[in-house]
Formats: C-alpha cells, structure tokens, sequence
C-alpha cells in the first residue's frame, strides 16, 4: 500500500509520534501471544514439539501470500528508484533479529548478483557489534536512529527498509521518518497491523503471522516471513536489473571452487566462454 507524503513534523508532532509508538508497546501485538495448541510446546514429546513448530512456521506462507501485492508494489518501486540512479542504495534497518535478517539479505547481494557493496548499507540499532550480542536498550533509542540516518548521508537516491516484527521499535520507526525526510523511498515491514512502522513507511508490507508456537519468540514464524519477503524483493529488484537471465546468475562472482564450477555450467547454458 502506497501512502502519500506527509508534512515535516514540529517538536510537537514529534512528541506525539512518540508517545505513539511508547503506547503501543502497552497493547497486546498479535506476535506476542501463543500459537493456538491444546498443549504448550513444553509439555510435547520432542516430535511432537517439532510437528507444532513446522505447522506453525507454515503460516509464513499464509501470511506472504496475503501481503503479496503490497510486496510487489514496493519491489517495483524499490527497482524504479535505484534503476534511476547509479549511486542509489537498498538500505537495510532494524533491531535484533530483523536486523540480523537484513544484514543477510543484503550482505549476499555482491556475490549472487554483483550488486556493488558501496550500494548496500545497513542502519542497526545499537550498532554492528548488536548482531552477535544484545545491546541494551539500543531498539529504544530514537535519537541514536536519528544520527544514523544524518551519518549515513540518506537521500532521494535511496531505499531503505524498515523490519520490526513488532512493528512498534522507536528505533526504527524513526529511522524511516528520517529516511522519508530525507527524501528516500521507504519500505516498512511488520507482523502487526495499524503499526507506527507502517505508518511511517511510504510503502507498507504487513506480515501477520499472528502468534508463535513460543510465546512473542518472533525469531520464529514472523521472522521467517520476514525473511522470505526481503528474499522476493531484493531478488525481483535484480531480475528487473537485468542480473538474471534464464533464471540464471548471469553476474555471479566465483568467489570459491564451488562456484566457479557454478559459473562454468552458467556460462555453458548461455552459450558463451567461461573467463575464470
């Protein structure tokens, strides 16, 4: 869904976007309760524990489905922006998991694509050392997001998305308000509806993966869905790119063994001599 630009915010406003996203995190998110069992996940024999968990996963299928052509109108957005420009980036932001998340989907888009890694960033909370450790308090912190985005140098050329199963995080919430300030195109992904962060975002995905077979472990079903859908748009924005041909990867770097015997069949199927 498409929203339109909104004005700047005053001091004010701002303390009300605050307060919002403060009273959120009072209400009851889908994400934090449990999955629907007749027996706690604790209380099952071990196959049984992984039969709930594989039934419960499933439903990040449901849930993509759902959202698909929200994803879709932000991936074909995402590609119309950084296809204008030759400096744009896909900007990666979030706390914890979704942060992890993101540093996946775009730390692989170099060697799979060739996507130049000076066109790739990532704004986390609490800094690069939070993705193996928690940092305390960092998801909170709004005005460390606002001097990320002003160090990080965001403009009209960028796209940045937002993850947060809860879809409440201050941290990143207020990243994609500066971001969108700041002129960039802005993705916001979230397991819960009427959200800030889907407010924020001028493109908003909701994810709504309800509750979890481990009560509010968003590690699980919401980040799962949320994986799969950076998965859909970072590779539709390379198939519209021209980086996939035949449903091959046409700009795969050979960076071992394995996938420079990867590149040999690549280069066969497409009829053309392999250079490693």
């Amino acid at each position: 869904m498409k929203k339109t630009n909104t004005p700047q915010k005053d001091d004010a406003q701002k303390d009300d976007a605050d307060k919002t996203v403060t009273d959120a995190s009072s209400k009851t998110l889908a994400t934090e309760i449990m999955a629907a069992s007749p027996v706690p996940i604790d209380k099952l024999s071990p196959h049984a524990a992984l039969a709930m968990m594989l039934d419960n996963q499933a439903g990040a299928i449901t849930a993509l489905t759902s959202a698909l052509d929200q994803i879709e109108t932000a991936g074909m957005a995402a590609y119309k922006r950084l296809s204008g420009s030759d400096m744009g980036r896909l900007i990666y932001t979030g706390a914890g998991t979704s942060a992890r998340i993101g540093v996946q989907d775009g730390a692989e888009l170099f060697p799979t694509f060739n996507w130049p890694r000076e066109r790739v960033g990532f704004v986390i909370a609490g800094g690069h050392n939070a993705l193996l450790r928690a940092v305390e308090n960092a998801e909170d912190d709004s005005i460390a997001a606002t001097k990320e985005v002003e160090k990080s140098a965001i403009g009209r050329d960028d796209v940045v998305i937002g993850l947060a199963a809860s879809g409440i995080t201050p941290f990143t919430c207020h990243v994609l308000q500066q971001a969108r300030k700041a002129g960039a195109l802005t993705i916001g992904i979230a397991n819960n509806a009427n959200t800030p962060l889907l407010d924020e975002a001028e493109y908003a995905i909701l994810l709504a993966t309800g509750g979890e077979a481990i009560a509010g472990s968003t590690r699980l079903k919401a980040g799962t869905a949320q994986k799969i859908c950076l998965n859909m748009i970072s590779n539709l924005i390379m198939v519209q790119m021209g980086f996939v041909k035949d449903g091959l990867m046409v700009k795969m770097v050979p960076t071992n063994a394995k996938l420079r015997a990867r590149k040999k069949l690549i280069d066969a199927a497409l009829g053309r001599a392999s250079k490693s």
